[in-house]
Order: C-alpha cells, then sequence, then structure tokens
C-alpha cells in the first residue's frame, strides 16, 4: 500500500490473475488512486498487462470506470475487481474485433518504449557507483536521469522494454557498492516505483545525464518539463517527507 497526505488520499496496487483467457492466465495489475472524497468522486485507475496490448488495457480501464460510476457513494473496489475477473474475456473480445484494424500499425510497437522510476536508498560508493549506472545505460541505449535531491536518489530510464528488463536484473544482481566496512555488495535496497510504456504526452529524454538538486522544486520541475507531472505526484512526495 501507498499512503499519500490528506490532500492525495491513497494509491495501492493489486495483481490479480483472470484464469483461461485464450488459454492462458492474464495476469492484471491495477493501480488504484482513491482521492481524498472517495467514494463520491470516482477512483483514478491504471490497468497493465504483459498479456494484453495498450489498446486492450485502455479497454478494461475505461470499462471499470464504467461500473465504478454505477457504484458512486459506496465502496466499489472490490466489486470492481470481482467485475473484472469475470467480465475480462468480453472485454477484450470486443476489444479484439475494434482492434483489428489497428493491429497492423501497432504491431511494431507492441514492445514500444519503456520507462523505469527506481529509488535507491543509499550510495556509499558514490562516484564509482554513478559511473557503473552510468556505464549500464550507455550499453543499453537507455536515456534519462540519474537524480540527487537531499538524501533522495532517484533512477529514471527510458528505451527498450528488454534493455529495461535487462537493467533491472543487472542492478539487483551486480556488486554496485560497498558495505560498511568496505566491502563490494549487491544493492539490496532499492525499490522499483513504476515501471510503465512510455505514452505519447511524455517527452523523450535525448541523453542519461547525472543531477543534482538542491530543492524538491527543481527535482519536479525536471519531471514537469518531460511531461511526467502525475509520475512525479504519484511516487516522490512521499519519499520528501
Amino acid at each position: 500500500f501507498f499512503y499519500f497526505p490528506e490532500t492525495h488520499g491513497i494509491s495501492f496496487r493489486i495483481q490479480i490473475s483472470v484464469k483461461e483467457l485464450l488459454d492462458t492466465d492474464v495476469l492484471l495489475k491495477l493501480l488504484f488512486h482513491l482521492p481524498v472524497n472517495y467514494p463520491s468522486t470516482l477512483p483514478d485507475i491504471s490497468v497493465s498487462s504483459d498479456q494484453l496490448t495498450r489498446a486492450q488495457c485502455m479497454d478494461v480501464k475505461e470499462k471499470l470506470l464504467e461500473q465504478a460510476k454505477k457504484h458512486l457513494s459506496e465502496p466499489m473496489v472490490h466489486d470492481l475487481i470481482l467485475w473484472v475477473q469475470q467480465h475480462l474475456k468480453d472485454v477484450i473480445k470486443q476489444s479484439a474485433t475494434v482492434c483489428n484494424e489497428k493491429t497492423t500499425l501497432s504491431e511494431g510497437t507492441e514492445d514500444g518504449i519503456w520507462m523505469l522510476l527506481l529509488h535507491l536508498d543509499h550510495m556509499r560508493a558514490k562516484a564509482k557507483y554513478v559511473k557503473t549506472v552510468e556505464k549500464w545505460a550507455s550499453n543499453l541505449r537507455l536515456t534519462g536521469r540519474l537524480m540527487f535531491m537531499g538524501k533522495i536518489i532517484l533512477i529514471l530510464l527510458q528505451g527498450d522494454r528488454s534493455s529495461i528488463k535487462e537493467y533491472l536484473i543487472l542492478q539487483k544482481t551486480s556488486k554496485v557498492d560497498v558495505d560498511s566496512s568496505g566491502k563490494k555488495c549487491k544493492e539490496k535496497m532499492m525499490r522499483v516505483l513504476c515501471e510503465t510504456e512510455v505514452q505519447s504526452q511524455h517527452k523523450r529524454f535525448q541523453t542519461f545525464e547525472v543531477r543534482e538538486y538542491s530543492a524538491p522544486e527543481e527535482l519536479q520541475k525536471e519531471f514537469d518539463t518531460a511531461g511526467l507531472k502525475t509520475l512525479f505526484s504519484e511516487f516522490v512526495p512521499p519519499l520528501l517527507k
């Protein structure tokens, strides 16, 4: 669960597996953001799944919001989850017929450009660590930012989905830092805050750069300039506390 200050309400992720759709289980990742005046205001919902196209995820989201309107002013998340488990097949069937004309266009972009936002707890051997991250980003042709603001360390990456996945493996399995006694150690305090497909409103970073910010406003500006206002407001404020 992610809790936000009273002004933001609450956000949480739920993963559900929907059985025997096209003979495979579909793993759906749902992110609900409940505003402060929920349930008299609709929640924000994001839907993602490795087995569905982006268009299908958008269809599922639209249908969930339609359902949510029927439950306005009563707690609805549980009902929405039950609904999607029962009706996912129908939604996908409908969207398949609509999608057929479009698939020829979108098949090439199925893997698309992805974005990853990581939070690191600390870097003891900072210079070496930074060099390693820069090297990985360059080898995997990833662009983005390694951001330092006070004690906060964030890594924002954009690139091919396979490269993003490879980066994550390197980050988790390589000895990138040193422990308190100076011995080389793996990164154990990393959190993946967000992994998502880059949307048209997001600007692409052209390079990978290491930046230091002296105030949260500067950091926020970096996100805003890249069209990532929502990403910032969803994941960074809890780290600033």
